[in-house]
């Protein structure tokens, strides 16, 4: 079927999407150079400025119709799902593969994101600590603007909390106030799954009604996803465009071994990895799925944001992989929020980064517990941008690395193109997990749709 603006146009929804994208990129480079010092003109500058500012404002309005989508499309899909399983035990069955799947790939990201860093050494130069990269920390902090301080301040009084706050936003007080903070979503999943549990223990008939009922909201939702998408490349445009214009590029030559070194890990896990999980283990063709997912996995990339991204990546598992909904809709939700393989592959490599920089030698204790930090810190990972700083502050602090706000400050010159990638991975990885939990329920009685 495909998504319903898409039969309209002559030109694929992911065609129009990475249109988009190489004209933002292409708009933005032309700007850079207009602007440059010794072509720089006041009223040229002005309208530049109000270039990027009309596109960050039709940005967010495209980013905040994305969001509209979210709380109504978990609670309606994790619903209308866990109700078609037609009791508990399907659930609990469905949950377990969901939950091995999430941690094998997040430790499998893990682990390659370790290799990679200790065998690059990103942070060393001739097997000394690289003292080009130890200055620029020290002197991120003058350079940085009043945004990426505040982001990091924020940061920091959140991170000697953030460990423990991800199991009390699995219960929230007020269900609804969680469903307009971003940050508990997962509060949001765990009060729908619970509420859709309850509804296959009411009596028939009532139990009918209710499971009719959230079957026609999340197809409602489904119509309205169409219609927000129909305007995805022009929303894609407008995001591009101003960070490739405002990406800086003063730290990215001395960061230039550390970006290649996450992006590597980044790669092997998304074109090897979860490829090799899907050939092996649901026993279908990676390249057929990186084809039905093309939408999502532009659209990941372009917002950075996994949560964004949910309504489409629903669409594409459904009606591109044919995934049965009752799969879809409780591996898709949940994953969004908990299952972030780039993200944790990230942290780690940030972290051995940071203390090879520092001179901080780590042994495989210390490795070992920045691994696991890295698996359970990704979990509570909120899907929007830039949200790892938190994991990444509080993973060093506990490490007891010196310079960590420094650090953090200078990774975010390169951090904006590593987000967009890795919160495509973390949707692919969704994908995957979706594909293989509907590939082992093919064997159970139980009804797919």
């Amino acid at each position: 079927m495909g998504f319903p603006v898409c039969m309209k146009h002559r030109i694929a929804l992911h065609w129009q999407i990475l249109a988009a994208l190489i004209l933002a990129t292409l708009t933005a480079l032309v700007l850079r150079l207009m602007v440059a010092p010794k072509a720089t003109g006041v009223g040229l500058e002005q309208f530049v400025a109000g270039s990027l500012g009309s596109c960050k404002f039709v940005g967010d309005l495209f980013m905040r119709a994305l969001k509209m989508l979210i709380v109504p499309l978990i609670v309606t899909s994790v619903i209308s799902g866990i109700a078609n399983l037609q009791g508990v035990k399907g659930f609990a069955r469905l949950g377990g593969k969901t939950a091995l799947f999430y941690v094998s790939s997040s430790a499998a990201a893990i682990l390659i994101g370790l290799i990679l860093v200790n065998l690059i050494q990103p942070g060393l130069k001739d097997g000394q600590p690289n003292a080009v990269i130890g200055q620029a920390f020290s002197e991120s902090r003058d350079r940085a603007s009043e945004n990426a301080l505040a982001k990091v301040a924020q940061a920091d009084e959140q991170d000697n909390a953030a460990m423990f706050e991800v199991f009390r936003s699995m219960l929230p007080e007020n269900v609804f106030s969680a469903a307009t903070n971003n940050g508990q979503m997962l509060g949001v999943i765990v009060f729908s799954i619970l509420f859709a549990v309850a509804l296959t223990r009411i009596p028939g008939e009532e139990m009918q009604t209710m499971r009719h009922f959230f079957q026609s909201a999340n197809d409602a939702m489904i119509i309205l996803t169409g219609w927000v998408m129909a305007f995805a490349p022009i929303g894609i445009y407008v995001l591009i465009l101003p960070v490739i214009y405002e990406t800086g590029v003063d730290l990215f030559a001395s960061l230039g071994k550390y970006f290649f070194t996450v992006l590597a890990a980044l790669l092997i896990h998304l074109f090897v990895v979860l490829p090799l999980a899907l050939r092996w283990v649901a026993k279908i063709s990676p390249v057929e799925h990186f084809r039905n997912m093309r939408p999502a996995l532009m659209l990941a990339f372009s917002t950075a944001s996994s949560s964004g991204t949910l309504p489409v990546t629903m669409r594409c598992i459904e009606d591109g992989a044919k995934v049965p909904k009752r799969v879809s809709s409780f591996t898709l939700p949940l994953g969004a929020t908990v299952n972030m393989d780039g993200t944790a592959l990230y942290e780690c490599v940030a972290v051995i980064f940071v203390a090879q920089v520092m001179g901080v030698e780590l042994g495989f204790v210390s490795q070992l517990f920045i691994v696991v930090a890295a698996l359970l810190t990704s979990i509570g990972v909120a899907g929007v941008p830039s949200a790892s700083l938190v994991a990444i502050l509080l993973i060093l602090k506990s490490s007891q690395i010196p310079g960590a706000e420094a650090a953090a400050l200078a990774l975010l010159a390169v951090d904006r193109p590593l987000d967009m990638l890795r919160t495509s991975v973390n949707v692919f990885s969704d994908s995957c997990a979706a594909v293989v939990v509907a590939k082992s329920e093919q064997k159970h009685t139980l009804p797919l749709d």
